[in-house]
């Protein structure tokens, strides 16, 4: 099988990180997780990627002139690994026009909501002072927009009576975990495709 090659963008501990390294193990996965970069040299991520034998990378934004000087070198160290896709996880950088366009229907991205729902930050808490009785999590294409990609999938969760945004937070993490490795799956099988 030809497993295609993947880089994954973090900014700190890496638990949906984990979860692709961890789907990547299987014999039968069609994708290998070949590098792990962070935008945070202290990031908890990286020792959990290098303790499994994969490269890894930290790059300081403030060490650079300009947003595009940086994500110019993201692009090198990502291309110095030949990674055929790009996963976000939990990387937290808006990032700029050239670059996503650079990896444009190559580059996903999980995020903590519904989407179009709770686009941004502070999904959860958002999500609670609605008075949501559905929220959960979302995988999609990265475009420049933020968080405006295609869909790949979705996975649902109850909101709970006296749920605060730590504990829906942690079940919408469960669901993460699960449909992250999915659609990288999907992707990698070329069985879905950016719109």
């Amino acid at each position: 099988m030809n497993r295609k090659r993947v880089g994954i963008l973090i900014s700190g501990r890496g638990s949906n990180m984990s979860a692709l390294i961890a789907a990547a193990k299987a014999p039968d996965y069609p994708a290998e997780i070949v590098g792990v970069l962070s935008n945070r040299a202290a990031a908890p991520g990286l020792a959990i990627a290098a303790a499994e034998g994969i490269a890894t990378a930290s790059l300081a934004q403030s060490k650079f002139p300009s947003r595009d000087m940086f994500e110019d070198v993201m692009t090198q160290t990502l291309e110095s690994w030949d990674v055929d896709f790009v996963c976000l996880a939990g990387f937290m950088r808006i990032l700029g026009e050239d670059f996503v366009n650079h990896w444009a229907g190559r580059m996903i991205n999980i995020h903590p909501s519904l989407l179009p729902l709770y686009k941004g930050l502070d999904t959860h808490q958002r999500a609670l002072a609605d008075g949501a009785t559905v929220h959960g999590c979302t995988v999609h294409f990265v475009t420049p927009g933020l968080d405006e990609g295609a869909p790949i999938l979705q996975a649902q969760v109850p909101v709970l009576a006296g749920d605060t945004p730590d504990t829906l937070s942690a079940r919408v993490l469960v669901e993460e975990h699960r449909i992250y490795p999915e659609a990288l799956r999907l992707l990698a099988t070329g069985k879905v495709g950016a719109l």
